[in-house]
């Protein structure tokens, strides 16, 4: 088995959308047939330029994912150096899972983050992942700020 970042899109489609159907196994065919057809251009767009994915593999076939993406703006206290990350799409195919292949993959992307000289790098941690996500050093975020969103479409 190997563990490494990737250099191509190569697979990262169905790696995404394994995850994706697990997650939300209400998704509509429709709206997944959508996610899939846009997906190829954000890859071929931000690998490795602010979008990094990480991969596990046995035999040729990938089997667990972790994806970095990279945000960039005005510096503060919080983040001095104006570059945090969002992790998402931790995942590992059913049959490889407890393993230590997310944690494999969540090392390999904590590292290339400090390389990168992030400030911080963020999360939302599933039930599952959560006890993972605290060996590996993160915390509870907390903040007086309310977290909001608009959805425009």
């Amino acid at each position: 088995m190997n563990i490494y970042r990737a250099q191509n899109a190569a697979g990262l489609t169905e790696i995404r959308m394994a995850y994706l159907c697990e997650d939300f196994p209400e998704m509509p065919a429709e709206q997944a047939e959508q996610i899939r057809s846009r997906l190829p251009r954000y890859y071929a767009e931000h690998l490795n330029c602010d979008f990094f994915a990480y991969i596990g593999e046995d035999s040729g076939k990938i089997i667990g994912s972790a994806f970095l993406v990279l945000n960039e703006m005005p510096p503060n206290s919080s983040f001095p150096h104006g570059r945090t990350g969002t992790v998402l799409n931790v995942y590992v195919s059913p049959e490889y899972r407890r393993k230590g292949i997310a944690s494999q993959l969540m090392e390999l992307l904590i590292s290339d983050a400090r390389a990168m000289e992030l400030d911080y790098i963020e999360l939302k941690a599933s039930e599952d992942g959560y006890p993972l996500y605290k060996k590996l050093g993160f915390g509870d975020s907390v903040s007086h700020f309310k977290p909001m969103k608009l959805i425009t479409n």
